[in-house]
């Protein structure tokens, strides 16, 4: 157990079935569940909250359906990412789940942007994600009502009930295979993590499996690939800004993200994978035959390739895919090749 924005959390769990690469390789071959309690569960609700939020981020909010998730970015004046976040249309309002150590700014910062709007974090709702390809089987046999999961595909949202327990259920996740997220009554929290638990393809999982898994699906964290400084367009998430949006630059930081996407950014992140057995870790500076040329924010062991693999930010010239780099870890230095992101690729349920 580890402290973690004010939370104790797992880094993994003991036992017999226990330990980072043993939960990494069950949650991508069954069914894993993590505690995801410590994300903010926060509410917009106001006569147009999806208008309002758009006022904040370049994601498309406004078209959202009723019933669909989708995933932004709150940005400064700067065009700096405050923070990363999915969003839910409920139809009487709208659901935000944030990161943990950004609780507080994203609290102020919306309360403080969103005038016409109410701001209610929601403490009494707890997280639990179920991750891996027998996840929807398992859903479906717990499940109440076993069609409602069968209908759902990938960013979906749907009021569920599990053994009669409650629950707001999203089929999403943050480790690049198909499941299920389930928003609960804090009180109803642990009987649910219990009965998932007690279902044979059902495994417990802590936030080292958690980060191996979201490293190998390219995808980013918050205070390493993510930061106050860095736009969309640098962090290659212009995926996550629909054309009229990035166009129109209405937007904090909108001058910033039009001048990028015409003449392209100083740095863009990409997918680095370490020669040999050495993993590059965040900080590592890169080089080209001894140049300087970016640094690397996220790295480890990809138990699912077998070997090291990390993400990091490197000038334009040197983001082509097969670009030789040498990182330096801790004076000593490891060879590595610009790759495509993700190293493993998605398994979402997209019907």
């Amino acid at each position: 157990m580890v402290p973690f924005a004010g939370w104790d959390m797992p880094i993994q769990f003991g036992g017999e079935h226990g330990g980072v690469i043993a939960e990494h390789t069950w949650c991508r071959t069954e069914a894993a569940l993590f505690d995801v309690s410590h994300m903010a569960v926060i509410e917009l609700r106001g006569d147009h909250p999806a208008r309002s939020l758009e006022t904040v981020t370049p994601a498309g909010v406004a078209t959202l359906h009723e019933g669909r998730q989708r995933y932004g970015l709150l940005l400064n004046d700067d065009g700096g990412v405050v923070d990363d976040f999915m969003v839910t249309n409920w139809g009487s309002h709208l659901s935000m789940v944030a990161n943990a150590s950004r609780r507080q700014v994203d609290l102020a910062y919306l309360t403080e942007r969103l005038s016409d709007v109410e701001v209610i974090e929601r403490p009494d709702v707890s997280l639990l994600a179920l991750q891996g390809p027998a996840a929807a089987d398992v859903v479906a046999e717990l499940a109440d009502d076993p069609t409602i999961a069968a209908s759902m595909v990938f960013l979906d949202n749907r009021p569920m009930t599990i053994r009669h327990i409650p629950t707001m259920a999203a089929r999403s996740g943050y480790t690049g295979e198909d499941g299920f997220e389930f928003a609960v009554d804090h009180d109803d929290a642990e009987r649910l993590a219990r009965l998932l638990l007690a279902h044979e393809a059902v495994r417990p999982a802590g936030l080292g499996a958690r980060d191996s898994l979201r490293l190998e699906a390219g995808l980013c964290l918050y205070g390493n690939d993510l930061d106050a400084t860095t736009s969309p367009v640098e962090a290659d998430l212009v995926w996550s800004m629909p054309k009229s949006r990035r166009e129109a630059g209405d937007f904090p930081g909108g001058e910033r993200i039009k001048a990028e996407l015409a003449d392209g950014p100083s740095r863009i992140r990409v997918g680095i994978k370490p020669d040999g057995r050495r993993p590059v870790r965040e900080g590592s500076q890169l080089s080209v035959d001894g140049s300087p040329v970016g640094v690397a924010t996220s790295g480890g062991f990809g138990p699912s390739v077998d070997g090291p693999v990390a993400m990091g930010y490197v000038d334009p010239i040197s983001s082509s895919i097969g670009t030789g780099l040498d990182a330096d870890v801790r004076g000593k230095n490891v060879t590595c090749t610009v790759t495509d992101l993700p190293f493993v690729a998605p398994r979402y349920h997209r019907g």
